[in-house]
């Protein structure tokens, strides 16, 4: 089959109804986020027809970024973007439709990602928004875009875009259950810090009562008075008073 010759919708149906499963079936639960989208790109780009890469641009306090490309030569494209502040992935995230565009040397709506993507063999690029929720389109939350490049001219049709529609739910999924991995994750050490610092206060707080036979209630207030005085975190106060009697 030549690139001309697209796949009839429903075989292209098919192809990404299998990817997605095998897709759900390989990710794990506590992988990180970008190994996870990383994975997400990978079968995106060999499910979607014409497609010669993909990218998913996140949204974080920092602006956009490029969490996972399946091609790190195409990621100029992203970034040419990115350092403009406009582009086809950008609007796609401002107006959360999905947005496909061509690069041609005559495009004045995009020049920077023209350039780009033209010195890059790209002729043909979609973004897709991608939205965490189930409730409308305007109420879920907007966190960056799927990106596909094509070296075909006439990639992406719209059937593409419904098609894409599936693997940024599929992001969305994965995204939210690395998001609860991790709060998960720092929960857990949050909890460890906790107890590692009880106990270090309370060995302090040992030492100093059998040294000046003195209560719990007088040695904690010991450990925060040199705390307060010396502007440092009680658990370290704990922890110098510790080793600078293990140091004798």
């Amino acid at each position: 089959m030549t690139r001309s010759e697209r796949p009839a919708p429903l075989a292209r149906l098919d192809d990404v109804t299998l990817a997605l499963e095998n897709l759900r079936l390989g990710i794990d639960e506590e992988e990180p986020l970008d190994a996870v989208l990383r994975r997400l790109a990978e079968t995106a780009v060999n499910a979607i027809a014409d497609a010669d890469a993909v990218s998913v641009t996140l949204l974080d306090d920092a602006g956009p970024r490029t969490a996972a490309t399946t091609d790190n030569e195409l990621t100029g494209i992203d970034q040419a973007q990115y350092v403009a502040g406009d582009g086809p992935c950008l609007l796609a995230v401002r107006t959360r439709e999905p947005v496909r565009a061509v690069s041609k040397p005559d495009n004045g709506t995009w020049p920077e990602f023209a350039a780009a993507a033209q010195d890059r063999g790209v002729l043909a690029f979609l973004a897709v928004p991608l939205l965490l929720g189930a409730g409308t389109r305007e109420g879920d939350e907007l966190v960056g875009s799927l990106n596909l490049y094509s070296r075909v001219d006439g990639a992406f049709d719209p059937f593409d875009q419904k098609l894409m529609r599936l693997f940024t739910g599929a992001a969305s999924a994965a995204i939210s259950n690395a998001r609860r991995w991790y709060h998960a994750r720092q929960q857990i050490r949050h909890l460890e810090s906790a107890l590692t610092s009880r106990a270090e206060i309370d060995q302090a707080k040992g030492v100093l009562m059998a040294v000046h036979g003195i209560s719990a209630r007088e040695a904690f207030d010991r450990l925060v008075d040199q705390s307060q005085r010396q502007n440092i975190k009680l658990r370290q106060v704990a922890i110098d008073l510790l080793e600078s009697v293990r140091a004798r």
